[in-house]
């Protein structure tokens, strides 16, 4: 992780996304402790880069499955500055956080627990699981169960303009061809 965030910090303004990781059946709490200790050693050499933990879906034992935890995580490192969080539509739906019915309500509460200045990226893809399954399997776009309509609302939320949309879906090239001209065509002043 160290040597990427070298690599980055070549370049102004980037980001660094990972998964925050796995209490391994130690609980939560131990969990977190593990991954903020690990932060504290790599932040201080962030100075061009941006860090961000993805929500993650809560399969196993999975840490960053809530928005609890993630602000848990921002809290505790020594210095949060270059720390924030990219949400992932797959995982935070196969968490408990219903954006497909209510997208407003979860970024209210994302804003409320940890601060959309704190939400720099979106990783944009659809679930092959239903709600709250805690499974994380990535659809293309459109054919999951968060499908079109919920996709399209996502990526023309007011409180998400200006962030970056990275597709994680299991396709091909033409595959994200027509997923980027899908997103190009919803998005608001392209």
């Amino acid at each position: 992780f160290l040597e990427d965030l070298e690599l980055m910090e070549k370049l102004p303004g980037n980001y660094l996304n990972f998964h925050p990781g796995s209490h391994l059946k130690q609980g939560v709490g131990i969990g977190i402790d593990y991954i903020v200790s690990a932060l504290n050693k790599i932040l201080p050499h962030a100075k061009n880069t941006t860090v961000l933990l993805e929500t993650m879906a809560g399969k196993g034992s999975e840490v960053g499955r809530t928005f609890d935890e993630l602000k848990m995580i921002l809290e505790n490192v020594n210095d949060a500055t270059h720390l924030a969080v990219c949400l992932d539509t797959c995982h935070v739906f196969d968490a408990g956080y219903d954006i497909r019915e209510n997208l407003d309500a979860v970024l209210q509460e994302f804003d409320l627990k940890i601060g959309l200045e704190k939400l720099k990226a979106i990783h944009l893809n659809d679930t092959k699981n239903p709600f709250c399954s805690h499974k994380d399997r990535h659809e293309k776009l459109g054919l999951g169960y968060l499908g079109k309509e919920a996709i399209i609302k996502i990526i023309q939320h007011p409180l998400l303009q200006g962030k970056p949309f990275i597709l994680e879906t299991p396709n091909e090239d033409d595959g994200y061809q027509k997923e980027i001209a899908f997103v190009k065509e919803n998005m608001i002043n392209v």
